[in-house]
């Protein structure tokens, strides 16, 4: 009998590609084209907006979607990195600031970030649900305060401005064009780690101790362990998110992680959908646009713009009332129901 050969990687990686969907493709080639049709505002404002958020949000998906943890720290964690490359770069505060190197400051900053998301997440996992949502919160809040009344590191209530990235390759990455690209390219990377993640030992040791912390403890799987290490992973995408953040508003500042903010990524997350990756970019998208466009959708409607997070709040309790899923709840069950209704040719199901 005939043995099957081994599978090469350039024929696993065939594989793999094959099983990418179409419209994967597509979505890939019009981000890739998009510059050429779209203005800069769209580019940097929209689009750009959208990856660093979905890539803050994409950190609350991994806890709560792989490791059923809610953490309202996750903007903390941004922010704590954005501070971090203001205090030890360049900024508009010399005084404050030590004007260090990129390549020391970026990597530092995401260190430092992780490890305090890391230290957030030893503190949370010791509790569960409600308390574990509370704790967070309250980790949040008061780095809020504590970055708003000290001034010998974090100067202040007015923070640090003309925070911009560094000029690598001859290229100001701050213009539309090229902080676009680097956006994607971060988001993009960011998601395939998750993906990948997912699918390692880890992620599905995690995915398990999600569902049956008891028996994966039977097991002899240290269940403490793959939590904390859950926030770990999940801190370094938020450190990565940050440090865009800063760079795209040249500022960072406390309010950078006030409570709206904190809620913010929490709403972005539920209306994409935390059981996917894909799910926190959506949520973004949609966010970014109506932040955006919103005074003008509500002046049409002869309301004041100032009630935008009056409709963001409706928007996300008819989320969680009608599909705790998100958006993609929302199309999986068009799906479904799209492939159960009747051929009208036919007369059978599709």
């Amino acid at each position: 009998m005939a043995q099957a050969l081994p599978t090469t990687a350039p024929g696993r990686l065939t594989t793999a590609l094959e099983r990418i969907p179409a419209p994967v493709w597509v979505i890939a080639f019009l981000l890739l084209l998009m510059p050429a049709f779209a203005n800069n505002f769209v580019l940097y404002q929209i689009f750009g907006w959208s990856f660093i958020l979905g890539m803050i949000a994409l950190s609350l998906m991994v806890l709560a979607g792989y490791g059923g943890m809610v953490s309202l720290a996750q903007m903390t964690v941004a922010a704590l990195a954005g501070y971090v490359v203001a205090i030890l770069g360049t900024s508009g505060v010399p005084q404050i600031s030590l004007g260090w190197p990129w390549w020391i400051h970026i990597p530092l900053a995401i260190l430092i970030a992780t490890l305090f998301g890391t230290l957030v997440g030893a503190l949370a996992v010791r509790t569960e649900g409600i308390y574990t949502i509370m704790i967070t919160l309250a980790i949040a809040a008061a780095f809020f305060y504590f970055t708003r009344q000290n001034y010998v590191i974090f100067n202040g209530y007015t923070g640090f401005n003309n925070v911009i990235p560094p000029a690598l390759f001859g290229v100001e990455w701050r213009q539309p064009v090229p902080f676009y690209y680097l956006t994607l390219g971060c988001a993009t990377l960011s998601y395939l780690a998750v993906v990948w993640m997912a699918r390692t030992p880890f992620g599905l040791a995690l995915q398990g101790v999600r569902d049956n912390p008891r028996r994966m403890g039977a097991l002899g799987f240290h269940v403490t362990a793959h939590r904390i290490f859950a926030y770990t992973f999940a801190s370094v995408i938020a450190a990565v998110g940050g440090i865009l953040l800063v760079w795209q508003s040249a500022q960072v500042v406390p309010g950078t992680a006030g409570i709206p903010q904190v809620i913010d990524i929490l709403v972005v997350a539920v209306v994409g959908g935390l059981r996917r990756p894909i799910g926190p970019f959506i949520g973004a998208l949609i966010y970014a646009v109506l932040s955006v466009f919103s005074s003008d959708i509500l002046h049409a409607f002869g309301m004041s713009g100032e009630r935008f997070k009056l409709v963001i709040g409706l928007g996300f309790l008819a989320f969680v009332l009608f599909s705790p899923d998100g958006v993609l709840g929302l199309w999986e069950k068009y799906q479904a129901r799209r492939a159960a209704s009747p051929d009208p040719l036919l007369g059978g199901g599709r």
